[in-house]
């Protein structure tokens, strides 16, 4: 797939005159601004969704989008993309497996003529709470067991690893850490769902070696969970909280759920045992 793939130049941040008022005083100045571009993606030309997304790691998210939405089932699926600048936005050009493709339309064809989804392309309850079968062999060894001190170490270095968040403070990161607290791998983006689909899009292509977790300095949604569980992350820590569908679905999917991660504490809402306190 890298062969195939042609980028453009788009800039992540922009620059703006600002007035800043400061300790009784009015200050002309220059901000840092994270970008929201709208980032539509076309499936073997067929239009499929259109994200409002920091415009950088585009092939990264397109391939997290597609594995952990259950479009692909694994990255050779993808046979190549092709980032377009628009007038109005950027459009990711996907080409995929013909048999992936004619699933793609038929769950295009039954959301047809259906409006107010709430969770646009589940047809019931069921399809809700689906865990989307990734390729399995993203995350070939599963964490064990790690120490609370491995996650404050992730917690203490992730902050200056954030390029984005430190020049514009808007955006959000998630990060992959191996079972020592070592932070291997950084994506920012303005949304949090973002942020984990070019991550987990850049775990498909280079497949970490060791075991680890995913840190996001978000809240712990439901989706970030289903994103994680689908290709065989069994941890996810959060700087906030979680949501409580987000701990049902991580228990239910043997996932190890943590939220508050802060400066000498965290909370376990699932599956404790991996973590060890001694």
């Amino acid at each position: 797939m890298d062969d195939k793939i042609r980028t453009v130049t788009a800039l992540p941040q922009g620059k703006h005159s600002i007035a800043k008022w400061k300790e009784d005083q009015l200050v002309e100045a220059t901000d840092c601004l994270a970008e929201e571009v709208p980032i539509a993606l076309t499936y073997n030309g067929v239009s499929h969704a259109v994200m409002l997304a920091t415009p950088q790691d585009l092939e990264d998210f397109a391939l997290g989008f597609s594995l952990t939405e259950g479009i692909l089932q694994n990255k050779n699926e993808l046979y190549g993309v092709e980032v377009v600048m628009q007038p109005n936005g950027i459009e990711l050009q996907l080409n995929i497996a013909t048999e992936r493709f004619v699933n793609l339309k038929e769950r295009r064809r039954n959301m047809a003529g259906r409006t107010g989804c709430g969770l646009c392309g589940a047809e019931n309850l069921d399809q809700v709470m689906r865990i989307p079968q990734a390729e399995a062999n993203i995350i070939q060894n599963q964490l064990q067991s790690i120490t609370w001190r491995s996650i404050q170490k992730a917690y203490t270095n992730i902050q200056s690893l954030q390029v984005l968040q430190q020049a514009t403070g808007a955006t959000h990161a998630c990060a992959w850490v191996d079972d020592q607290g070592n932070v291997d791998l950084v994506r920012e983006d303005v949304g949090r769902h973002n942020a984990l689909d070019k991550l987990i899009g850049a775990l498909a292509i280079n497949p970490p070696t060791q075991a680890g977790f995913v840190l996001t300095t978000s809240r712990a949604s439901y989706e970030m969970v289903q994103k994680v569980a689908s290709i065989g992350i069994n941890m996810l820590a959060a700087i906030s909280a979680p949501t409580g569908l987000a701990v049902r679905i991580a228990e239910t999917y043997n996932v190890t759920l943590l939220g508050f991660v802060r400066q000498n504490q965290h909370v376990i809402y699932t599956h404790a045992k991996r973590i060890k306190h001694e």
